[in-house]
């Protein structure tokens, strides 16, 4: 079995929450001498002008990071017009933290039925989503709420302002409808 793919795969699927050195062990089944080497091999591999990631160590797990020297297109991508609309998906995700949070990504995940790791992050680097605190939940994921920036980009004034939906209207309805719609709404009275 390829040892440097499997550790890529979990290096990936952990997004930024990371992963630690005895879980890494634990999961892949191999001692920590053995884990250190891996990853040092991957680094190596990343290190490589041909790869924009690399393996970072921060709060004691290891995590998939892009490269500072390719900052400036991240930027770029960010800034890009056609980047700041929100897909359906993201839309979607977006109200589940805005009607259920603080949230773990898990619970996110459960109830769209399809992994949201992704999606979470680039709504925290539009701003959109920040870290609100650490579930108390095993292994203590991180909390996910809405931020001030996602209450200017809707037109709320608070989330007390969001439109009230009964558990019916959840289920049957699509909500990016009831995003977009106030989203309009908002632009036409400016």
């Amino acid at each position: 079995m390829n040892l440097l793919g499997v550790l890529e795969g979990i290096l990936f699927a952990v997004g930024d929450e990371g992963i630690t050195l005895k879980t890494l062990c634990e999961v892949m089944e191999i001692d920590e001498d053995k884990a250190k080497d891996i990853l040092r091999e991957l680094q190596k591999r990343y290190d490589g002008s041909e790869y924009g990631v690399r393996i970072s160590f921060l709060a004691d797990t290891f995590k998939l990071t892009t490269k500072k020297e390719h900052a400036d297109y991240y930027q770029r991508l960010l800034g890009n017009p056609e980047s700041q609309s929100l897909s359906d998906t993201s839309l979607e995700v977006l109200a589940i933290i805005a009607y259920n949070q603080p949230i773990t990504r898990a619970l996110v995940d459960e109830l769209r039925g399809v992994s949201s790791a992704q999606i979470i992050r680039k709504l925290c680097a539009r701003g959109l989503v920040k870290i609100s605190g650490k579930s108390n939940m095993p292994g203590r994921p991180n909390l996910y709420s809405t931020t001030s920036d996602f209450l200017d980009y809707f037109g709320l004034a608070s989330i007390k302002d969001l439109p009230m939906i009964s558990k019916e209207e959840a289920i049957d309805n699509d909500n990016k409808d009831l995003f977009t719609s106030i989203y309009k709404e908002n632009q036409e009275e400016s």
